[in-house]
């Protein structure tokens, strides 16, 4: 019931394959994901060669960080619901309504942010509470379901910030949500931000731990593995360009807050999918929902956990979205939803449903943000950038169509 697991047809003994063989092999079986880390990598080194070496700077480097926080987050909550064969519409005013309630608290009444951020991530529960329960007890597809919601609560954010219009925001623990970074350690003055470093070494250990553990246990259940040259070769390179990044960071500022706040999301999203039950189902019922049902899930309470997880990232993403500008504004929210659902096609989510990886899906958002950023500091009219970012979707969708067809 959970998702096929992609893996390269080789036996468990190395040697008795050629590498290149199995490179080649490698390749045929993973050849969406490769193809999203080969588009990154792509765009990085065209708007690199284009802004003279501008867009890989640190400063540019952690201001992309913090313009993809938002849409991260919608991304992760979106994968959700791709996979269970639904869609919702309404996430970008959602999150651009929330984040107006959240300025309205804080500027107008007064409150602290510390009390607002929960209050307004429990707004976002209720309205996927109010949009699940449309879908799954009264029967309102979600398409339709969603796309009400969207003229709703772009209404509501137009009549919150009727009088007002923009709203500074001025609370600086807020702002510093999608504009401060982690504190270094006190007392050390190196030059560069220790615990950031500190913090990459400890991620590239367990990156490592992580997959040696994984490798070890499908030999011992007989699941085939690459070979031990390629194996290292992978954990290399990942170890090399997460300590890059992180160095890149520790010389300028140090790593963001957004950054942690989507690891967090990321790291408990993914153990979501791939560790319990609830992952389990979700995958089952995207592939299956009568099967599934068949089998005893509950497939109204697992689809309705689905869009209020959507509807509490959507608060969480306004809520980052208004801390970065540092104000609320009336256009806050227009085409969220459109970034979020490119990013998770584009992450290998599949149109049938039922496939899907939320750290894949942050790649994708990657692209999706970096093809932004970009062509930004290119000076692209907004209208291209609409153009460029459509035409690489359809190439994208395009291409996993075709290729789970070939694979069939």
């Amino acid at each position: 019931m959970g998702e096929k697991i992609q893996e390269t047809n080789m036996p468990q003994e190395t040697g008795k394959v050629s590498l290149g063989k199995e490179l080649a092999i490698l390749v045929k079986t993973n050849i969406r994901d490769y193809m999203m880390y080969i588009a990154l990598v792509v765009i990085m080194a065209f708007f690199t060669w284009q802004t003279n070496g501008g867009f890989i700077q640190a400063r540019n480097i952690s201001n992309l960080i913090n313009q993809a926080g938002y849409v991260a987050v919608l991304a992760i909550g979106m994968t959700i619901i791709l996979i269970l064969k639904h869609i919702d519409l309404a996430i970008g005013y959602v999150a651009g309504f929330c984040g107006a309630v959240a300025a309205i608290l804080m500027t107008q009444r007064g409150m602290s942010e510390w009390l607002v951020i929960p209050i307004v991530l429990l707004i976002g529960l209720a309205v996927g509470m109010y949009q699940g329960v449309l879908v799954t007890k009264v029967g309102v597809p979600a398409f339709v379901t969603t796309l009400a919601g969207q003229f709703i609560f772009r209404g509501l954010l137009n009549l919150t910030l009727q009088k007002t219009g923009t709203i500074i925001v001025p609370n600086k623990g807020f702002n510093a949500l999608s504009n401060g970074f982690i504190p270094d350690i006190p007392g050390l003055d190196l030059g560069i931000h220790v615990l950031t470093v500190l913090i990459g070494v400890v991620a590239v250990v367990l990156v490592v731990v992580s997959q040696v553990k994984a490798r070890r246990n499908r030999i011992k259940y007989n699941f085939s593995v690459t070979s031990a040259p390629i194996f290292v070769f992978t954990l290399v390179a990942i170890s090399a360009i997460i300590m890059v990044i992180i160095w890149m960071l520790a010389k300028y500022n140090g790593i963001p807050w957004t950054a942690v706040i989507v690891g967090v999301v990321l790291i408990i999203y993914n153990f979501m999918l791939n560790k319990t039950r609830l992952g389990r189902y979700i995958y089952g019922i995207g592939g299956n929902d009568q099967a599934a049902e068949l089998s005893g899930v509950n497939v109204k309470a697992v689809t309705l956990f689905a869009f209020c997880s959507m509807g509490v990232l959507a608060a969480l993403a306004g809520i980052l979205y208004t801390a970065r500008l540092q104000s609320a504004t009336p256009t806050a929210g227009l085409a969220f939803e459109m970034d979020a659902i490119a990013s998770s096609y584009i992450g290998g989510v599949a149109v049938s449903g039922g496939i899907g990886k939320v750290t894949n899906t942050i790649i994708g958002v990657l692209v999706i943000m970096s093809l932004t950023n970009g062509m930004n500091l290119m000076g692209v009219d907004i209208s291209y950038q609409y153009i460029v970012k459509g035409i690489i979707f359809i190439i994208a969708v395009a291409f996993d169509v075709r290729s789970r067809k070939s694979g069939k």
